[in-house]
């Protein structure tokens, strides 16, 4: 049975690609397995297909002055190390990586046993992961035609993989699941798994105006939740979805997002009308602003 390694982690964005491959990998015969960080949200995520899953130890690379840029190298060597002991006792045949801090140990570790790599990218422009990944990479796959430019000849564009069942939601059962209506239209805001701050604080200073004609369902993050909006009527605050998320999305009239690859993949899947506010410059390398001027 040929063998294949999947890595990326660090956010939802970085393994919800990985978990799209899993049904066509295994139609295709493969065994698969999952290189990852120690306690990442990839960990979690994986554990719900029941795949082998390996932790590693993880650093993160900066572009700013930190403390941790002492201490994070020695991090990434001992990862190194963690996973080409992993993979010289697995032996895949090939090492997928989506991306992500923790995926570059996995690379080069893949590289220095002469395991082929393919890496993939999600954004207009390279993130400093697979910058780091790519000299060791086969083929760098690219959800953007303009990508290619950036990858020295060995760019694909594939687009980027989306989990088949978003497709599948209902939109009475999301309303049911949700506590909505279908009397109204639902607005539903996406900050990405880690919640975005700027986006959160604006729909909770708008709320009174907009669930006089809206009903928000409301995806804030990880630990974003807010005691005092509990109840408030035609509002509905999560702080991540797994398997709900095909419903919120059926029973969803319009999106309010971030303008990550991965959503707006999901949304131009779903053909879904949409508001993308992109990470601004100042706080990120602008990678999402390219995102949404191609869509």
């Amino acid at each position: 049975m040929k063998k294949i390694v999947l890595t990326g982690g660090g956010t939802a964005g970085h393994v919800t690609p990985n978990i799209a491959l899993l049904p066509a990998l295994q139609a295709a015969g493969y065994e698969i397995a999952y290189v990852g960080s120690y306690e990442g949200i990839e960990k979690k995520l994986i554990a719900d297909f029941n795949i082998p899953y390996t932790g590693i130890s993880t650093g993160k690379f900066r572009r700013y002055l930190d403390p941790k840029n002492f201490s994070d190298p020695f991090r990434v060597m001992k990862g190194f190390v963690e996973a080409r002991n992993y993979l010289k006792n697995y032996q895949p045949d090939v090492v997928f990586s989506k991306g992500g801090f923790v995926s570059v140990p996995v690379v080069r570790a893949a590289a220095s046993l002469h395991i082929p790599c393919i890496i993939h990218e999600s954004d207009m422009t390279p993130g400093l992961a697979n910058k780091l990944s790519a000299p060791f990479a086969k083929v760098e796959c690219c959800t953007f035609p303009e990508a290619i430019q950036f990858t020295h000849g060995k760019g694909v564009y594939t687009g980027t993989p989306i989990r088949p069942e978003i497709l599948s939601g209902d939109r009475e059962r999301g309303c049911e699941r949700f506590g909505l209506t279908d009397c109204m239209p639902i607005v539903m805001v996406v900050g990405g798994s880690s919640g975005a701050r700027a986006i959160n604080q604006a729909v909770v200073a708008a709320l009174p105006e907009i669930t006089e004609n809206f009903q928000v369902l409301h995806l804030c993050g990880k630990g974003n939740l807010s005691a005092a909006l509990e109840g408030m009527p035609r509002y509905v605050q999560c702080e991540y979805l797994n398997e709900e998320m095909a419903d919120a999305y059926a029973c969803a009239d319009i999106l309010i997002s971030r303008a990550g690859a991965n959503a707006l993949c999901e949304i131009l899947a779903l053909k879904k009308p949409s508001l993308l506010i992109p990470y601004p410059k100042e706080a990120s390398r602008g990678d999402q602003i390219l995102n949404a001027e191609s869509f």
